[in-house]
């Protein structure tokens, strides 16, 4: 950058000396315009010769080139409907068939009325026979969808019923049941469609949507829909694979005029449909309608026709040129030499007044000079003033200038520090150069790094920033460099870590000392329970003696209170027989194992009906429910989950359990299994009592148990570091949903034998509806859509 501003011009131009070359400046002034103007003129007369047959080419050019677009416009927009159709194709292969909402969302996102104005709607047709009909006339009924009505009435072999139709106008729903493959035209491209695999479209029909007074031709595209939404390879297969059509009917008038939208043809077109056999059959005509402009012009009009294939159609494009057009070319030469004769003149005008230009132009560049020095001067003023430490460096790193903030960081004066290479000042002395010698910052841009500076004994930290700059002409500046000390922030941010490790290692000792509490808890809890059990056996023994040898001393109400003292101990021991199973739960260690959940479940409901052969219950286990954990502990879980469902629907008449996989998974990754029945439930605000140990939340006599079993299974499902939930209502039914760790394919292959190696019981070709005599429950129902659950565990 210069050193200081541009300097002024010293003085201003000599009046007298601008007079004197004046006459002689005016002259030659002069003699340059006559010279501009006779050569303009010739210039036009040359033009005028050969303009004529250049605009006449032009204009056949422009014709043919005109209507070349507007055929590869409507060749696109058949391809729009095509990729159209396409996509709800696609839809059926996503969905083994979309409901109407499905449908009907598909069309929304299309956005038909905003994208494709001449489309009258996005539809679907089934590919029925007779019996499917009748089956889809009771689903949608089934499914309050109303009757499904088939127009036209009448028995026939196969049928092309409009399913769906979007948007939902009240002329398109009038077309729901309409069957097109009734009508010749449409079944000709309907079948076409079907057995070749492609899109296929009509010749000129009659829309069921239009009215009465409404005649124009229409034509209707479908793309054919197969099963599993995979083309056949034969025309056999595919006619066995064929469900349907997606399809799109238009108007063919409204369709080229939107073709057309953007082009603005100023030609006049007429499109026909020339498929052999058909005939020629008008679909538009730009010029129906139209009225003429009055005049008569002796100009040939050009004609041109281009047949376009039309997904087994053949259009004919005939493409006549306006007569109107066709004289504008002629015209428009003529405008061009009147113009080119005004603009002769005003280039001889031009030339008198360059000289007044070259004055304008000479006060603007000392005005571009003078904003320049300005803009100068504030980037000078910003970089000496800024608290920030800046500095120019040359292409080789050596200081060019520096502020006074950077002088400081560096601990030398400005001066000094021109001529020096950064780099030398710093303490690790590296060097942002390329390959080349060169900065970095001229290759790579705006860059950041980071360098050490030794002073006044004290190593600091500095980051530098590279930004590219250019200097004047002949000098070698190449960045501007920002120093910034940051020794204070990284010592605040080391703080900031360090407090960090800290409060971490406050957590862990927390955490330790926690669970140490909760072991001495469990530690206490199976200890008490070991010591009750001596006192309890003193009364049960006291109690028994006292009823045997005493009797006669007591009368039938002091027997009945040593009765009702033997039955007190016996529950006593029981509560703390099972507080010790609670204990035992968190005291051993657990063997991971691959478990085969369904033959697992299939032993324990196998063991509850030798409990209860009178009791008829229909059990649907799921096949091949596999995960890993400790066997006797999941046996446990099992236990409990089925023994409350097989309880808790005693009171049912027809009782119905079931375990099976869950849609959702409760822990990240791990398969979740549910057991669901429809016997007493529970109300849903008690189920945050359901887990925990000696809730009840029923009566003793009504349905019996401890109130552990619910509290085992959580404390067993979160050993394995899975989760469980439970859902119900009263009188619906209970639902228990809860996760284990997968099984591997390996471990799955070891899942079908037990611990001994041998198979599980059931194994070999064991029907998982376990309910003998009951003929429902043979046929395997299963529970009713509401998934509900427990409320109590089991004993």
């Amino acid at each position: 950058m210069p050193a200081g501003p541009p300097r002024r011009p010293s003085s201003r131009p000599d009046p007298s000396a601008s007079a004197a070359t004046l006459p002689g400046a005016s002259l030659r002034g002069y003699l340059l315009s006559v010279l501009v103007l006779l050569a303009s003129l010739m210039l036009v007369a040359a033009y005028a010769r050969h303009a004529g047959d250049r605009e006449d080419a032009l204009a056949q050019a422009e014709f043919v080139a005109e209507a070349g677009r507007a055929t590869a416009l409507v060749r696109q927009q058949l391809l729009t409907y095509e990729l159209t159709l396409q996509g709800g194709v696609s839809l059926f292969a996503a969905v083994e068939r979309p409901t109407p909402a499905q449908w009907r969302s598909y069309v929304d996102g299309l956005r038909i009325d905003a994208r494709f104005p001449a489309l009258v709607g996005l539809g679907y047709a089934d590919s029925l026979v007779p019996s499917q009909l009748q089956a889809l006339q009771l689903s949608r009924r089934a499914s309050g969808e109303g009757l499904f009505s088939v127009r036209p009435r009448g028995v026939r072999e196969r049928y092309g019923a409009v399913t769906y139709l979007e948007p939902r106008t009240p002329a398109n729903i009038a077309a729901i049941g309409y069957d097109m493959y009734a009508e010749v035209s449409r079944r000709a491209a309907m079948d076409a469609a079907r057995d070749d695999g492609t899109v296929r479209m009509t010749g000129a029909v009659r829309l069921v949507q239009q009215g009465a007074a409404d005649s124009a031709p229409a034509v209707l595209m479908y793309a054919p829909v197969y099963r599993s939404g995979l083309r056949p390879d034969s025309r056999s297969a595919r006619s066995a694979a064929h469900l349907g059509w997606v399809y799109v009917p238009f108007r063919a008038g409204h369709f080229v005029e939107s073709a057309l939208d953007t082009l603005q043809p100023s030609v006049d077109i007429a499109v026909f449909d020339d498929t052999e056999g058909v005939g020629a059959v008008l679909l538009y005509d730009s010029t129906a309608g139209a009225a003429g402009d009055g005049t008569e012009s002796t100009h040939a009009a050009r004609t041109r026709e281009i047949i376009v294939p039309a997904y087994g159609r053949q259009w004919r494009f005939r493409f006549t040129e306006r007569s109107a057009d066709a004289a504008a070319g002629l015209q428009r030469v003529q405008r061009t030499v009147a113009l080119s004769l005004v603009l002769s003149l005003l280039l001889f005008a031009v030339t008198l007044s360059l000289a007044h230009t070259q004055r304008h132009a000479q006060r603007l560049a000392l005005q571009m000079s003078e904003s320049y020095r300005r803009s100068e001067l504030r980037f000078r003023n910003a970089m000496r003033s800024s608290p920030i430490g800046k500095g120019l460096l040359d292409g080789e790193g050596r200081i060019v200038e520096a502020n006074m903030a950077l002088a400081d960081v560096l601990r030398s004066p400005p001066e000094e520090l021109v001529g020096q290479s950064l780099w030398a000042l710093l303490d690790d002395g590296s060097k942002d150069l390329d390959a080349d010698g060169r900065l970095r910052v001229s290759r790579v841009g705006v860059y950041r790094t980071s360098r050490r500076l030794r002073r006044d004994g004290e190593l600091r930290s500095l980051q530098l920033t590279y930004a590219p700059v250019p200097g004047e002409i002949g000098q070698d500046i190449a960045a501007l460099v920002q120093v910034e000390d940051i020794t204070d922030r990284i010592r605040a941010e080391e703080e900031v870590r360090g407090l960090n490790r800290t409060l971490e290692l406050r957590v862990e000792q927390r955490t330790a000392e926690l669970m140490r509490a909760n072991e001495e808890l469990e530690s206490f809890a199976y200890s008490v329970s070991h010591d009750l059990r001596a006192p309890l056996r003193a009364i049960d023994g006291f109690s028994r003696l006292l009823g045997e040898r005493h009797a006669g001393a007591l009368d039938a109400e002091g027997r009945a209170y040593i009765g009702r003292v033997r039955t007190a101990t016996v529950r006593m021991g029981e509560l703390i027989e099972a507080l010790l199973k609670m204990s035992r739960l968190t005291r051993g260690d657990i063997r991971v194992v691959p478990l085969d959940i369904s033959r697992m479940a299939q032993r324990i409901v196998a063991e509850l009906r030798e409990q209860e052969p009178a009791r008829r219950v229909s059990v649907d286990i799921a096949p091949g429910l596999q995960a890993t954990g400790d066997a006797s502990l999941v046996e446990n879980l099992l236990t409990n989950l089925l023994g409350n469902a097989w309880k808790f629907t005693a009171h049912t008449a027809d009782a119905r359990i079931a375990l099976t996989a869950a849609p959702g998974v409760i822990e990240l990754g791990q398969p979740a299994f549910a057991v669901r029945d429809n016997g007493a439930g529970f109300a849903p605000e008690y189920v945050g009592k359901l887990f925990r140990p000696f809730q009840r939340l029923h009566a003793q006599h009504e349905y019996a148990g401890h109130g552990i079993g619910l509290a085992s299974v959580k404390r067993i499902v979160e050993r394995h570091g899975g989760g469980i939930r439970a859902e119900g209502r009263p009188g619906e039914g209970a639902r228990f949903t809860f996760s284990l760790p997968p099984a591997s394919g390996e471990e799955s292959a070891e899942a079908q034998r037990g611990p001994t190696g041998q198979p599980w019981p059931g194994s070999a070709g064991d029907d998982v509806r376990m309910s003998p005599g009951d003929d429902d429950a043979a046929q395997g129902r299963r529970l009713p859509g509401s998934d509900t659950a427990y409320d109590e565990a089991s004993d």
